[in-house]
């Protein structure tokens, strides 16, 4: 079980960037792989990206493919989403989430229940 706590949310206008980090605590980090969702109001949860163990393998929903990038920092124990050409539509709550504990290295889930650890999660709001 890992301890999430999210920052780096904002007030954007829209094409512009932001970087959200997501800490983690305890020493196994590197033992879990990682992930980010978003919820707006009124709407389910949903994926945004994930990242493996050893940071080697990402995924992506279509929906902020190439727009943006997940990656990680097992010595800070630390996930990052660089976010750009923000859009109105990417407005929500982001979450950071830990998956289970020792899967393989290359594994990289994106379902909901595939995480077993929640962040409380950092507003983005994106202006037009």
């Amino acid at each position: 079980q890992v301890h999430l706590v999210e920052s780096g949310g904002g007030l954007v206008q829209a094409g512009g960037s932001l970087r959200l980090s997501c800490a983690a605590s305890g020493r196994t980090f590197s033992r879990y792989a990682m992930g980010w969702f978003r919820q707006a109001p009124g709407k389910e949860r949903e994926f945004v990206a994930a990242i493996s163990r050893s940071g080697e393998s990402t995924r992506y929903a279509d929906s902020v493919k190439g727009r943006f990038t997940i990656s990680r920092d097992n010595a800070k124990n630390t996930v990052y989403l660089q976010m750009n050409s923000l859009k109105p539509e990417d407005t929500a709550v982001y979450y950071c989430a830990a998956g289970r504990y020792g899967t393989s290295t290359w594994y990289t889930p994106v379902g909901l229940l595939d995480f077993d650890s929640w962040g409380q999660g950092t507003q983005v709001t994106v202006s037009s």
